[in-house]
Formats: structure tokens, sequence, C-alpha cells
């Protein structure tokens, strides 16, 4: 791909020039996140409620009987490549997301828009078309949706899913001794604010876009066929804030940095400054619990990066290990890698290098 391509059909639109974060960059913060939770009542009376507000899991989950339940979420972004029909790919993938890491099976799923009408229409219809291939794939069909008029470009699904409710995999529920396994590389952040500004090379963003058009079904297949101790999708807050999420305050992690998967341009475009907001504001709500004297800051902020469309990080018993290694191999799931493990402690991270 080059990445100063223009729109096919639009050579004088691109679409990251629309967005002030592109991604799920564009998030609110942790921080601002938990300033609004704060004025949302979060219990419920349903008792059908499986998973909800009460927890920061990746989806909602509603029981319909002993042995089904509903697995539901919603997901959607501003553009992160110029490509639409790319974008379109990336934004369906992220949005399925969430349904695998809970352990579920998405099986519909409603498109969500958001367009300028001074944009040419054709761009938009191939947002669209990117989204319904990454849902054909995933054996999903998309059965309606909404649109919106908005200066600002924005694209993804509401998803919903099934799951066993024996089955649910949640974020929370990593003992001590247990280890944690990567399956997608870092650094999509930071490479697509290179994409944005022309400074990552063609190798390294068409490698990203594969990445994040990457479905983490197989991954989520392995993690049911062998059963784990939590898991959670790596998005928008980073390993870090992702990773904190799963310690919930009540375990400690401890990560070789060596271990975990990267593009390496990444820490080169860090180094360099090309950091997206979303990632900085990360560093700025968790930085203070995660100790890492030996990196560097690059490397540090790797730690951190805004992910989309990431990898699923699972917790599993030692014992454990070998099979799901197995089980992700013959799943197709490449790169995935043991980073580090669960000790005893209160909701902290140490990262060391080698």
């Amino acid at each position: 791909m080059d990445i100063d391509a223009m729109v096919p059909g639009n050579p004088d639109v691109r679409l990251t020039a629309y967005s002030r974060a592109g991604g799920c960059g564009c998030k609110l913060s942790p921080l601002e996140l938990a300033e609004v939770m704060r004025h949302v009542p979060v219990s419920v009376s349903d008792a059908a409620v499986l998973v909800g507000l009460d927890s920061p899991d990746d989806a909602g989950i509603y029981g319909l009987g002993d042995d089904l339940a509903l697995v539901q979420t919603v997901d959607f972004f501003t553009p992160i490549v110029d490509d639409p029909y790319d974008w379109g790919r990336i934004a369906a993938t992220n949005a399925l997301s969430d349904v695998y890491a809970m352990g579920g099976r998405p099986v519909s799923a409603l498109n969500l828009v958001a367009w300028p009408r001074d944009l040419d229409m054709s761009i938009l219809g191939r947002v669209l078309a990117g989204g319904s291939e990454v849902c054909e794939q995933a054996g999903v069909t998309i059965i309606g949706g909404h649109s919106i008029d908005d200066p600002e470009p924005k694209y993804g699904l509401a998803v919903t899913g099934l799951v066993h409710p024996d089955r649910i995999v949640r974020s929370r529920g990593a003992r001590p001794g247990d280890v944690l396994v990567l399956t997608k590389p870092l650094g999509m952040g930071i490479v697509t604010s290179g994409i944005k500004a022309s400074k990552t090379s063609e190798a390294t963003a068409a490698e990203a876009i594969r990445v994040m058009t990457t479905l983490n079904r197989g991954a989520a297949e392995a993690m049911s066929a062998v059963g784990v101790s939590a898991a959670t999708d790596v998005t928008g807050f980073g390993l870090m804030g992702h990773l904190l999420e799963m310690l919930d305050g009540v375990t400690s992690a401890e990560l070789d940095f060596d271990l975990i998967p990267v593009l390496l341009e990444a820490i080169d475009l860090a180094r360099d400054g090309v950091l997206p907001g979303g990632s900085r504001r990360n560093q700025e709500a968790m930085g203070a619990k995660v100790e890492s004297p030996a990196l560097d800051d690059a490397r540090r902020a790797l730690l951190f990066d805004a992910q989309t469309s990431g990898g699923l990080l699972i917790a599993v018993a030692p014992g454990k290990e070998e099979a799901l290694h197995a089980q992700l191999a013959e799943n197709g799931v490449g790169g995935a890698a043991t980073i580090g493990r669960i000790v005893a402690g209160r909701g902290t991270v140490v990262v060391s290098l080698g």
C-alpha cells in the first residue's frame, strides 16, 4: 500500500485528514470515562444480565436460558487509514473482537455511520463494502444500521453474539502463577499516526493493516478449547490499560519487554515523537502503576500505545500454556507469545528488559 495514496477515484481526498485522532486513539481516556461513570447507575434488577456496567468487561452479556446468552457490544471510530475499504475492514474486525474476547461467536451486526454530506458518498460505499467483507468472512450477517450527518467521518458496528453461560471468558479472574499470552503485536497507534504524517514505511503500513484486519476468531476458539482464567482484547487503552483492568487491583504482573511482539518500526517512530494523543493520555492516566526502569522512553511508549483491532491478552494456568500455544498454531494464529505472568500484588505492572 502506498501510504501517500489518495482515495481511489477521489484524488483530492485523504480520509485521515478528516479526523483529529484515528482508530481507537479517538476514545475517551480511562480517567475521563471514570468521571463520566460516576454519574451513571450501574446496578440492575434484571437477573438475566450476566455481565453489565458493574465490571470493565469487553461486552455485555444477557442470559436467554441455561445454555444460551447474548453477547452485545458496539465500537466505531474515525478514519485510521486513507483507503476507505481498508478502514471499513479494520473497523469491522475491531468491533467483532469484543465478542471473541468474551469467548462468544458473533452472529449479526448493525452498521453505524457518521458522514459529512460534502464528502463523496461513493467513498462511504467503499467503507461499508470493506466492513461487509470482514463480516462475511466471520460468518456475521449485517441486518441494518443507522447513519447521521457529521463533519468527522466515523464507522463501526453494533454486534450481537452468542455464548454458553458456562463458557463466558471475563477480563477478571487471572490468578497468581498464570502466564500471559498476547496474540498480536503492539504498535498500531504509533504506526497509523505515522501513516497520517507520511512517516511510516509502505512495508510497515501494509503489515499493520494485515494485523488490524485479522480476526481474533482463531485465538478465541483456541482459548475456549483449552480453558483460560481470563482474557481481554488490547485496543484503545493499550496493553497496560487492558492488563491493569485484568489485574483489578487484586493481583499484579511481571512482563519481559523482549518477549512482547511489536512492529519494530513503531519504536523508531516513537523515538521521533510520533505518538497518538490517545497513547499519551493512556500514559498520563496509568503510568504511575507501571514500573519500567530499564526501558527507554520509546519502548515505554509502546506499552501504552492505543491499539486498534489488537490481539487477545490471555491469562492461562501454566499447565495449559503449551496446549494453548499448540491450539493457537493449529488455528492459524501466528506470532502469539508468552510475555509474562501474574503475581501476587495490588494492581501494578513491572516490565523488565531481557
